[in-house]
């Protein structure tokens, strides 16, 4: 599998636990120090390991349902570094919002000894055409 090949599968790996819910897989995304950083829409930028996985654990509490795909995918290899540009599409179901929405996300991963790690994530609501409300914020 080429670097690009791996980095594509642990941004797969990121959106999957994000559609599943599930912590565990998230946290095994991620690379655990305490120099990461999460900011998710709407949200102060979290710093660090136990910052980042309480809000995804939150999130996921407090999400009955969803699917977050990501579109038009993009990645950079900078060494030990890439960089994943994408459009999440979000159908979303809770107790406080139904419906569709999309974000500009982006990923930074991390080249590591156990395979490359999330090191950062970056989503930003995109507008809704024809709405003046923002979407509802997802994660």
């Amino acid at each position: 599998m080429s670097a690009e090949e791996a980095v594509q599968e642990a941004n797969r790996r990121f959106y999957q636990a994000l559609t599943d819910l599930d912590l565990a897989a998230m946290a095994s995304v991620w690379l655990e120090e305490p120099w990461i950083r999460c900011i998710h829409p709407g949200w102060p930028m979290l710093s660090g390991w136990h910052d980042v996985m309480e809000s995804w654990r939150r999130i996921f509490e407090n999400t009955a349902q969803h699917q977050v795909s990501p579109d038009d995918v993009s990645v950079r290899l900078f060494g030990d570094l890439a960089w994943v540009l994408c459009v999440e599409r979000i159908n979303m179901s809770s107790p406080a919002s139904d419906g569709l929405s999309f974000a500009q996300g982006t990923n930074l991963f991390l080249a590591t000894d156990s395979g490359w790690r999330m090191v950062l994530h970056h989503a930003s609501l995109l507008p809704v055409e024809g709405s003046p409300e923002p979407p509802p914020v997802v994660h």
